[in-house]
């Protein structure tokens, strides 16, 4: 009886328990996205968290939109003290200085999108991992090269919008409907197609009906020797954490945003000043999580271990199994 045969009369006969198996390993998948949503969500609270990667598109940007629309259409300036902001010029842009400011903010850094794309790869069963590492490199530096694209597209839908109805704000309607409509699900789209593309390049449906056979096997345990190396780490992750408690209770800032917050709430007004102190207490907080959780991820990753089975080990498995 050939391989693909008994594959057939397996599925046929599948118990309760080999179909709960079966589930959780496809529910793994959505599981992980929420995971990492979350721990994205806690980094980047604070403003600018991911700023580096921020000032690299921004300068790309910029020096792309001068290269092919011409010098002077787009100029690199500060958002926040970081170089970050990029203000588009024509004549037919609204307003006095003909310019419209845009920045690469951290949502829009396209980190979201690379770890969406790397979790799917991960957790993508029967490839190895060394061709899982290739392949996140290779599709990160594709998320990237596609958000830059994203970010040059502006200039000519503004142009081309305005040059219909010059110095109307409402024309630049059509470039935040384009940037609302690539950030909500246009991205998603793409992405999940790269990964559909990947998992039929490597053969992915082979792979994973064949998974069971993949010598590229892990398993999780708690680190039994420290080295120098990992008791840094550690210091690190616990600098952090303290770093993380300290942001908001014993900043000066931020206890004088909460005094100015606690006035605010007693008397019932909202001035600039309570709205400022608002904007101070939040980050305040916000970075906080982030310190928080970057610590903690930093923690977990040293104390727990990841070993690979040996491979007489598998092969007991699979003897076992048959």
């Amino acid at each position: 009886m050939t391989k693909s045969s008994k594959r057939v009369n397996n599925s046929q006969d599948m118990s309760w328990q080999e179909v709960f198996q079966l589930s959780k390993s496809y529910l793994k998948i959505p599981l992980a996205l929420l995971f990492i949503e979350a721990i994205y969500w806690f980094i980047t609270q604070p403003s600018n968290t991911l700023v580096p990667i921020q000032i690299s598109e921004a300068w790309i940007w910029s020096g792309i939109t001068n290269l092919i629309y011409g010098e002077g259409t787009a100029t690199l300036t500060t958002n926040n003290g970081w170089m970050t902001q990029v203000n588009l010029h024509n004549e037919n842009f609204p307003g006095v200085l003909d310019t419209v400011a845009l920045y690469v903010s951290d949502e829009c850094a396209g980190v979201h999108e690379m770890l969406f794309i790397s979790t799917l790869i991960i957790m993508t069963d029967g490839v190895s991992q060394r061709l899982k590492l290739r392949s996140i490199a290779v599709m990160c530096g594709i998320v990237y090269i596609l958000n830059i694209v994203r970010l040059v597209a502006f200039y000519p839908i503004a142009v081309d919008s305005c040059a219909l109805d010059p110095n109307n704000p409402s024309c630049l309607n059509p470039v935040w409907e384009y940037h609302e409509n690539i950030y909500n699900w246009g991205f998603l789209v793409v992405l999940v197609f790269m990964w559909l593309v990947w998992f039929w390049k490597v053969g992915g449906p082979e792979r994973t009906l064949e998974s069971k056979d993949n010598k590229d096997k892990f398993q999780f345990a708690f680190r039994k020797s420290w080295g120098r190396v990992h008791f840094a780490i550690m210091l690190l992750a616990t600098l952090m954490l303290i770093s993380s408690a300290y942001s908001v209770t014993t900043n000066d800032q931020a206890m004088e945003a909460k005094e100015i917050l606690d006035f605010c709430a007693y008397s019932s007004i909202a001035t600039n000043q309570c709205m400022a102190a608002q904007n101070d207490w939040d980050n305040a907080i916000d970075t906080a999580w982030s310190l928080a959780t970057l610590g903690l991820i930093m923690a977990a990753s040293v104390t727990i271990k990841i070993n690979k089975l040996e491979e007489k080990t598998l092969e007991k498995d699979t003897t076992e199994a048959e």
